[in-house]
């Protein structure tokens, strides 16, 4: 029974992808039209996420920092 399952699961995840994988490819330029110059990725601001990223690593460090000196001082 448990090898009818694992089959199963397999067929049932792996069909979606290959019916995903016969689609047509996008028009160039993102389908923005003839008139529109649109670099790759339509044009999304990149420098915000990079600050988010940045000060979400700072935040985790300065966590993880204390966490250990504060296990440090239990011990």
């Amino acid at each position: 029974m448990k090898h009818i399952l694992k089959i199963l699961f397999v067929v049932l995840v792996l069909s979606p992808l290959m019916s995903v994988a016969q689609t047509n490819p996008p028009p160039p330029n993102g389908g923005a039209g003839p008139e529109g110059n649109d670099p790759v990725g339509g044009g999304a601001p990149v420098g915000s996420g990079i600050i988010i990223l940045l000060g979400l690593s700072v935040i985790y460090g300065v966590r993880r920092t204390y966490a250990v000196k504060k296990k440090e001082l239990l011990d």
